[in-house]
Parts: structure tokens; C-alpha cells; sequence
């Protein structure tokens, strides 16, 4: 449907949009946006120790179950998600890639853009996939750079929560309540099994985010939130 708002979403791996946006994707989708997930890796070096534990396992296999697995949560979200396959520790950005995501932005023309934060000491392949998509979201505002589609206008960039936000300077500035969507979200994060440590880390999260929505809102029904930072100004004629 040419007119359907939309979300794009940048995940650095196959499992990070679940963790940092899943309740974010939720409610979009819920509300009848499109919502598209690139998968820049499938984290299959840095993010799949579970599975490179198991006897005899294969980079092929890892691939192929860290897809299964994004799949699955894409899906239980209600976006759609398509893979890179970039590879991953490092991630680099290749002329390729690059030219790939502009196509991906001028193609759905997204009304928001969800990604990585600037910094994050603890894995460069994440402030790696920041950098590509705002070089990205430029490049597809160029008139005069070859690529399909019109020149992209200028979508507001949320960035995500990282795993330890005070070593990455991310400060919230947006907690976004995710309360009608957390059954949704935690049964996405269950189907990441190679990463089973981290779910009951983001559904503590969510909580204590929530929390936070609370004292600075007034709204007692809020029980579960996402944190976000914005990349650029909000443009706005209201204050309140």
C-alpha cells in the first residue's frame, strides 16, 4: 500500500531490534504502520555463544539459526525484517552496504527511523551501524545521488537503549509506553534462544523504565517502557 506510513529499523545484528525496539515495532505495527527491520549481520561471530558451544557447529548453521530465530521475532512483531549479511565482529561498511540502505530508505520513505546509539565501547559493530544509517538517511535526501525513488525528506532518528547506557553517554529523552505490547515483546525475546541470558535482563529493564514514565508523567497506568534519544532537534509549535 504506497500510502502506508512506515518505520525502518537498523539493527546492527539479528537480535537487537528485539531487545531495544521490540516494543516499539509492536505498537507501530499495531497502529498499521509498515514496519521493515535491515538486519546488518546475523551476529553470527559475537552474538551466538550458545550456539558455537554446541559440538561441531558450523558458521552455515549459526546463520541459519540466527535467521530462524530474527524471523520468528520479526514476525511475532508484526514487521518484516531483511538480512545484510554483512558480517559481524567487525561489521564494516562496505561502499555496498551503504549504497544497499539508501536504496532500502528511498524505497520506504519511513516516517520514523529507529537505530543504534552514537557510542558504545562494548561493541563497535553497534555505534558502527548508527554511523551507516545516518550516512544513509543523508545520502538519501541528495537529489543528485543515484538511486531510485524520490530523495527521502527528513524522518526523525530515535536511538535505541544500549546494554550499558551510562558507558555509552546515551541519556534517555523519550519513554515510549510499551505496557500494551510487553506479552508481545517477551514472547519476540523468547524466540532469540541463543541469547537466553538477555531476557529476563530487558523485561527488568522495561519495568524500571516504566517506573521512570511514571514519575515523570503522572500516568499510573504505565507499567513497561522503552527508552530512546533523539539524533536530531524535534521541530515543534507546542511545548506541551
Amino acid at each position: 500500500m504506497a500510502s502506508q506510513k512506515s518505520v525502518l529499523v537498523v539493527s546492527a545484528h539479528a537480535a537487537d531490534f528485539v531487545w531495544r525496539a521490540g516494543g516499539a515495532i509492536a505498537l507501530y505495527a499495531q497502529r498499521g504502520y509498515r514496519v521493515r527491520i535491515l538486519c546488518l549481520s546475523y551476529g553470527e561471530r559475537g552474538e551466538s555463544q550458545g550456539l558455537w558451544k554446541q559440538p561441531g557447529m558450523t558458521m552455515d548453521v549459526v546463520k541459519a539459526e540466527r535467521r530462524k530465530e530474527s524471523e520468528r521475532a520479526a514476525g511475532l512483531l508484526g514487521a518484516e525484517v531483511h538480512f545484510c549479511d554483512a558480517g559481524d565482529y567487525p561489521l564494516r561498511g562496505t561502499e555496498e552496504l551503504l549504497d544497499g540502505m539508501v536504496k532500502e530508505f528511498r524505497a520506504l520513505q519511513p516516517e520514523i527511523v529507529l537505530t543504534h546509539s552514537i557510542e558504545d565501547p562494548y561493541n563497535t559493530d553497534h555505534s558502527e551501524a548508527h554511523r551507516l544509517s545516518i550516512q544513509a538517511r543523508i545520502l538519501s535526501q541528495a537529489l543528485g545521488y543515484p538511486a531510485e525513488g524520490k530523495a527521502l525528506g527528513a524522518p526523525p532518528v530515535f536511538m535505541f537503549e544500549p546494554h550499558q547506557p551510562e558507558q555509552c553517554n546515551f541519556k534517555p529523552q523519550v519513554l515510549l509506553d510499551i505496557t500494551p505490547v510487553i506479552d508481545i515483546k517477551n514472547r519476540a525475546m523468547e524466540s532469540m534462544v541463543a541469547q537466553e541470558h538477555l531476557w529476563q535482563y530487558y523485561t527488568d529493564l522495561a519495568k524500571r523504565r516504566g517506573v521512570q514514565a511514571v514519575r515523570n508523567s503522572g500516568r499510573r497506568e504505565i507499567k513497561f517502557a522503552e527508552a530512546y534519544q533523539r539524533f536530531y532537534p524535534q521541530v515543534t509549535n507546542d511545548l506541551s
